[in-house]
């Protein structure tokens, strides 16, 4: 499989060319274009290299993704999810997997693992709608953020306190620890709410925007006209 990420960083759109045979798995909604070489098959992800369709619902919403196939020749699909972000690649190995942001999926290759039953997103421990898939296996990732990527490599002890509205992804070599910012004052009035304590050794992925205070911002020009209305 060849790809290209275009119009990096504020507005990238991830361009894929499979040959005939090989496919990958995007998620449901991110493609903007595709050849009509190409076959999609639509079906709930889970761990596992096609595995059962069974999977844990959040809220009434299941993780739906796209297959795309390039069947008989080649042909071409591109994919984008952030409103204004950047996509990354990152390599998945036996050896070094990733814990991501279910926001921040956009495609894979089909021997990478997204463990949607891991208890990072059956529970939604990192809180505030939140839900972290655990990626294993082999392959190539491609994950979006809102705004620019922040990249941190910490060293073995070296830690990093990250609001989890802009955590996107981190090794899952790391540990980590969810807890309150600060105390009851600072959480309740700090802006903050959750954040998420990591230890190295590993990568850090961070959003430099949050799509909360986007929604927060627009709301204070609608909310206005909402009020005038409505009197």
């Amino acid at each position: 499989m060849k790809y290209e990420i275009k119009y990096k960083p504020s507005f990238s759109l991830l361009v894929v060319r499979l040959n005939p045979g090989e496919s990958i798995a995007a998620e449901s909604g991110s493609m903007t274009y595709m050849q009509p070489t190409l076959g999609v098959r639509t079906r709930k992800r889970e761990k596992g290299f096609w595995g059962s369709l069974g999977i844990a619902l959040i809220g009434g919403q299941s993780f739906f993704v796209n297959d795309f196939t390039a069947e008989g020749s080649a042909g071409e699909a591109a994919f984008s999810s952030a409103p204004l972000g950047d996509i990354e690649t990152l390599e998945v190995t036996p050896a070094r997997g990733y814990i991501i942001q279910k926001a921040a999926y956009v495609a894979s290759e089909n021997e990478v693992n997204l463990d949607i039953q891991w208890q990072g997103f059956t529970k939604g421990l990192f809180g505030q709608g939140l839900f972290m898939i655990k990626v294993s296996g082999s392959g190539l990732l491609f994950i979006n953020t809102f705004g620019a990527i922040d990249r941190h490599t910490l060293a073995a002890g070296e830690s990093l306190i990250v609001d989890n509205h802009h955590l996107v992804a981190f090794s899952d070599t790391c540990q980590y620890t969810v807890t309150k910012f600060g105390g009851l004052k600072e959480t309740l009035l700090g802006g903050e709410g959750l954040v998420t304590e990591i230890s190295g050794p590993g990568e850090i992925y961070i959003q430099t925007k949050n799509i909360r205070e986007l929604a927060d911002w627009i709301w204070t020009i609608i909310e206005p006209r909402i009020q005038s209305k409505a009197r």
